[in-house]
Parts: structure tokens; C-alpha cells; sequence
């Protein structure tokens, strides 16, 4: 057999089996052939990787589509996704209407412009989408759907949104456990977070401080109860993202003794600012950064396993939808690019986390999760998604240089230790020492399956 690509003197972290030195041989864009390293075999090229860690390609669960600039951001945000190691993005779409026109319009839009691959996370703000969703998972592949517990009376109206309610919830967890389907929940008692708001406004209240303080860890730790609860009385499996709170994580841990199809991320912004950090409105995110303890729980949970996945929440918008004040300012900030960095920098280099454990929360737990069974890990016959990283890379954050439609980074300035250097997508590569490389439209769009269907087939 004569290889494709052949990964030379590399050093492969598996989530699965660990860390090991091994050649990587790749044909017709799958894993082919893990070899001794040196091992003589033909190939059409090879490439000397000796001193870097090959990594599974990274995926980011949690991006958010329709922020940037429609038709090109399939551009921007994969460019800056495969800058990041990432060779696969999942994007939220949020409407009140049916997705069929939405799904179409997304595919065309991406097909000749992505060059990571890609999927869909759809997210349910009407009855329709309901009565709709098993035809979702059956004619589009998409297996996970968000609702956002916090859009209640007029808090979804700037979106354009409907308000729901927990009858709502009720019955969109009934439908997703009957058709084996996972729900993201956003978890946040509005009615509190309202009460709370109203007060510090009139009060004159107007600090990135003062914009953590509207929403306490309990209005995010009440709402993950009250999730877990409807999910297992109906039996459906749910994720929460973003989750940002010891509180919360701790009543995650106590619920899994009794229900475990409860799946847990938090995003790397939790992890390297708190609550008074002086990024201003730069840093309005939801929910906002946290308290200190809040930090080092969140790293607690990614090395103990009770949180699942490491995602960004990216969000593509300009610098200037934050230069107002802290009541109007748009929320969140790019954030995939920056991933990696932050868990080998913060993570690895000060000693909270393994590699095979930092591999785990971007690449197999993800892959797990959202039904990728094709990705997520360096293994005979899986897709040849690779990232080469350099632990010792030393890089300062520049936005300019990352490619998205986004002109910042919350990490503008930052130095980070542990880059990738290079991202492979189905045996291509994309990006070299943070050139992009390959070409537009390779990306392709991932049709997914839930468990129980894969089972019977």
C-alpha cells in the first residue's frame, strides 16, 4: 500500500489510549496506518513533525453562526477555526421559523467557502420546531437542538423571538427523548436576573463587576436543577454549555448519582478572567465571568471529569457592537482560535491538566456527545483530522493575524506557551505555521445520526 501522507517522528495523544511515539500514515483522507516510528513505508509525502505533539483534529462544539457577515463568514470562521487546530465547528441558528429554508440557504452558503468541516445545532423557539424536529434529525442529520430557558416574556424579542415557557421545555424534552435527540439548555432564572437588573440600573450601576452581579451563580445553579429534573423524568439526554459557576457544577455532580445523561462545557474565558477584570464592556459575555473560586472550580471540573467539553460560545461581531455602555454592549467574543493556547498555557504548562486529558475536552468527549463517530481520535479508519501542535511555541495573541470577521480578541496581547502548527482536515492540509493552506470548500457539512439509529444500522 503506498500512503497518501506519512506524519514523521511526531508524538500522537490519543484521548482514548494515551500518549505514544508514532508515524502517521494517512490514504483517501482516513487514518490508515499507525507505524513504528522510522518505519519505512512508500508514500507520496512526507512531512518531519519530530518535536511536535499530533493531536486529533480539535472540535469546537459551540460557535455561533449569523453574527458575522452572511456567505462569507463560512470563510472567515473556518479560517480562523483551522488556525486554532480545528477541523470541525458545530454552529448554532437561531429563528422562529421552520429550519427548511434556513438549512438549504446555510448549505449553499457554505459548500464552496468552508474549510473545516462543519455542522448544525438548530435552536427551538416555537411549536413548530417541535412538531418539526424528528424530521430535522431524519432529513438534515441534526441531532441536537438548544432552547434557552432564559427566553421567557420579552427577554428573546431582540432576537426576535417568542416568549416560552416550562411547558414549553416540558414538551420539547418528551420529543427529543422519544426520537433519541440531545438538547442544549442555557440555564438562567431570567425572572431573577430581571428583578436584579431593573434594581442596579436605576441605581446607576454600570461596570463589567456590576454586570456579573445581575446574574448570581444561583440563577445559573437553580436553572440546571430545574433542567436535570425535566430531563430525567422524561429520560432525554441533555448539555449544558458555557457552564460557568461552582454552584452549578456542583449540583451536576450530585444529579449524576441518581441521572447521568446530563453532559457538561465551559468555555476558556471562565477559566482566565473574573469578575473584575478590566476588559470593560469588552468582556460582556452570558453569563458573565465569575468570582475567583468560580475560576479554579471550573478548572477542578476539567480535570476531574465532571465537565465534558471545552467549546468557545464564539461569537464574530466587531469590536464596535462593544464600545457602549455595559446595559447595551453585545455579548460574547470570538474564541475558537484561542482554545488550544489557553489549555497548554494555563492548563498543561502550570500542571492542571494532562495532554491525553486536554485531548479529551476538544476532541473525543465532543466527538462523543454530538454524534461524530468519524471524528475525534487517532485511530485506524477514522478521518484523517489531525492538529500538529508545538508545545513550546511561544505566540502573543494578534487578532489580525487569526482571520475572522471579528476585528479582537478577548486575548489581544497575551502570550501563550503550546501552538498549533499545523491543522489536517480528512488528509489536507489547511494550515501550515499559520498560513492557511488549503483550499476553500473542503470543509463539508457532517450528517448526523442519533445513537440509537446508528445501533440499528
Amino acid at each position: 500500500m503506498t500512503f497518501d501522507l506519512v506524519l514523521k517522528g511526531g508524538t500522537v495523544v490519543s484521548p482514548i489510549t494515551g500518549i505514544a511515539q508514532q508515524d502517521v500514515a494517512i490514504r483517501d483522507g482516513k487514518i490508515a496506518a499507525l507505524l513504528r516510528p522510522g518505519e519505512d513505508v512508500p508514500a507520496r509525502q512526507t512531512k518531519d513533525v519530530t518535536g511536535k505533539h499530533i493531536f486529533p483534529g480539535l472540535i469546537d462544539a459551540h460557535i455561533h453562526f449569523g453574527f458575522a457577515e452572511a456567505i462569507t463568514e463560512y470563510t472567515t470562521e473556518t479560517i480562523y477555526a483551522a488556525q486554532g487546530g480545528f477541523s470541525t465547528v458545530l454552529g448554532f441558528f437561531l429563528n422562529n421559523e421552520a429550519y427548511t429554508d434556513v438549512f438549504k440557504r446555510e448549505i449553499e452558503y457554505a459548500k464552496p467557502r468552508a474549510h473545516v468541516d462543519f455542522a448544525f445545532h438548530f435552536s427551538t423557539a416555537s411549536e413548530l420546531h417541535i412538531a418539526e424536529l424528528e424530521s430535522y434529525v431524519r432529513d438534515y442529520g441534526v441531532t441536537s437542538f438548544k432552547y434557552f430557558m432564559n427566553f421567557k416574556g420579552e427577554e428573546g424579542r431582540y432576537l426576535g423571538l417568542d416568549g416560552t415557557d416550562d411547558g414549553y421545555l416540558y414538551a420539547l424534552l418528551e420529543e427529543a427523548a422519544r426520537i433519541d435527540a440531545t438538547v442544549v439548555l442555557h440555564t438562567e432564572n431570567i425572572e431573577i436576573v430581571s428583578r436584579i437588573r431593573r434594581r442596579m440600573q436605576v441605581e446607576g450601576a454600570s461596570t463589567l463587576y456590576d454586570w456579573s452581579q445581575v446574574k448570581p451563580a444561583f440563577t445559573e445553579a437553580e436553572s440546571t436543577v430545574r433542567a436535570m429534573y425535566f430531563a430525567e423524568h422524561h429520560g432525554a439526554r441533555i448539555y449544558i454549555p458555557h457552564l460557568s459557576t461552582r454552584m452549578a457544577l456542583d449540583e451536576v455532580r450530585m444529579w449524576r448519582h441518581r441521572y447521568d445523561q446530563v453532559f457538561v462545557e465551559t468555555c476558556p474565558h471562565y477559566l482566565t478572567h473574573d469578575e473584575n477584570a478590566k476588559d470593560g464592556p469588552v468582556g460582556k459575555a452570558n453569563p458573565p465571568f465569575r468570582t475567583a473560586d468560580d475560576v479554579a472550580a471550573m478548572w477542578e471540573g476539567l480535570a476531574d471529569g465532571s465537565i465534558d467539553v471545552m467549546a468557545s460560545d464564539h461569537v464574530p461581531r466587531k469590536k464596535a457592537t462593544k464600545e457602549k455602555n455595559i446595559w447595551q454592549a453585545s455579548q460574547g467574543f470570538p474564541g475558537t482560535a484561542t482554545i488550544l493556547p489557553v489549555l497548554l498555557s494555563e492548563g498543561y504548562h502550570k500542571g492542571r491538566l494532562s495532554l491525553q486529558r486536554i485531548a479529551q475536552l476538544v476532541t473525543s468527549r465532543p466527538a462523543q456527545i454530538f454524534d461524530l463517530p468519524q471524528k475525534g481520535d487517532v485511530r485506524v479508519g477514522l478521518d484523517a483530522d489531525l492538529a500538529i501542535v508545538d508545545l513550546n511555541k511561544v505566540r502573543e495573541v494578534k487578532a489580525a493575524e487569526l482571520g475572522s470577521y471579528s476585528d479582537y480578541s478577548l486575548y489581544d496581547g497575551w502570550k501563550f506557551k503550546g501552538w498549533p502548527v499545523g491543522t489536517i482536515v480528512r488528509g489536507v492540509p489547511v494550515m501550515e505555521d499559520g498560513k492557511i493552506v488549503g483550499p476553500a470548500g473542503h470543509g463539508q457539512y457532517l450528517r448526523r445520526q442519533p445513537p440509537s439509529k446508528r445501533a440499528e444500522d
